[in-house]
């Protein structure tokens, strides 16, 4: 298949649809060494025991961010001009749960007690490194990560924030990082499983290259028989990451980042997953500054596109799991 081209409408209209029995069966091609050996190469690049935690916009001036990350309680907050804190979510004198108390000023200051933290050791709390890229916000915990600590997570390339519309999907299974990481190392299954949003699903080129690239020719579906063609590539920057970025077609330059952060385990020692996608949309065309200055109309679109995508693949994942632990996993 050609690369797509950009033409002078965002739209195609597919002039042989195929239905969805009739397509090419993918399974040949998805061969579980494959995507086996994509998932061991992430896991092999080094995170600098960075996690995403949530978007940006999440932490607000009043108050803050509470996550458990790797069986660990944070908090997030943002100090009086605006920077990230963050730290144990536990409060040093009785435990309260920070995520539940009030900022004022940019002093966190817990609700049962009133102790107040700025973001500096105080009373037994220790700050964690936090860093926010303008999208995501992200914790650093050396003790959970085990690897050698970076100064600052290694945050994938993205459209320049002003000529961009960006959005964060946020979602929880019963998985391991892992089976979320494979998911999105098997771009074969998209045209089969997510027949509402794309079609004509074709990988072009497996993992080759520096880049470690899969390169994928696929449609999203609009209605009907309306389509936006697009080349794509995923590659996996790290254990927990996994970026699909556009390189031809309309919305060049725009990605998607998916980050699976490990929660913790549930009563029953079930591992609990977050999927934190961040979407970052671009184009240069002249109508795109329209949907620009309609951002805050356009971001829960986004973010609900995203979560039905992430209803079929989180339940990819969980199968998954439930397969590796019962030493079932075919792959």
């Amino acid at each position: 298949m050609d690369a797509p081209r950009r033409g002078r409408y965002p739209l195609s209209l597919r002039r042989r649809p195929v239905a969805w029995e009739r397509q090419r069966p993918t399974w040949r091609d998805a061969a579980p060494s494959v995507i086996a050996g994509a998932l061991e190469r992430a896991k092999a690049r080094p995170s600098g025991n960075w996690y995403a935690v949530g978007a940006s916009r999440q932490v607000g001036r009043d108050r803050p961010l509470g996550r458990t990350v790797a069986g660990t309680e944070v908090v997030l907050w943002r100090a009086a001009d605006g920077r990230l804190r963050g730290g144990p979510g536990a409060c040093p004198h009785l435990g309260a749960p920070l995520k539940d108390s009030p900022v004022r000023c940019g002093t966190l200051v817990c609700h049962w007690h009133g102790l107040a933290l700025d973001g500096g050791p105080f009373a037994g709390w220790e700050p964690y490194p936090v860093y926010d890229d303008g999208v995501l916000v992200w914790v650093r915990l050396d003790h959970a990560g085990g690897e050698e600590p970076l100064d600052r997570p290694r945050v994938p390339e993205r459209p320049h924030a002003a000529a961009a519309v960006a959005a964060v999907h946020t979602g929880v299974g019963y998985c391991e990082p892992d089976d979320v990481v494979a998911n999105r190392l098997d771009p074969w299954h998209g045209a089969w499983f997510h027949p509402y949003s794309f079609v004509d699903l074709t990988v072009t080129d497996g993992p080759a290259g520096p880049s470690d690239a899969f390169t994928v020719d696929v449609s999203f579906k609009v209605a009907g028989r309306l389509v936006v063609p697009v080349r794509a590539e995923f590659t996996a920057p790290g254990p927990r990451t996994v970026v699909m970025r556009i390189t031809e077609g309309e919305g060049a330059g725009s990605v998607v980042e998916t980050h699976a952060t490990p929660l913790g385990t549930d009563a029953s020692g079930r591992p609990r997953t977050a999927v934190v996608e961040a979407v970052v949309a671009a184009s240069d065309r002249p109508g795109f500054a329209v949907a620009r200055a309609a951002a805050p109309l356009l971001r829960p679109l986004m973010r609900a596109t995203a979560g039905r995508l992430w209803r079929d693949d989180m339940a990819y994942a969980e199968r998954r799991w439930e397969l590796r632990r019962a030493g079932r996993f075919p792959g």
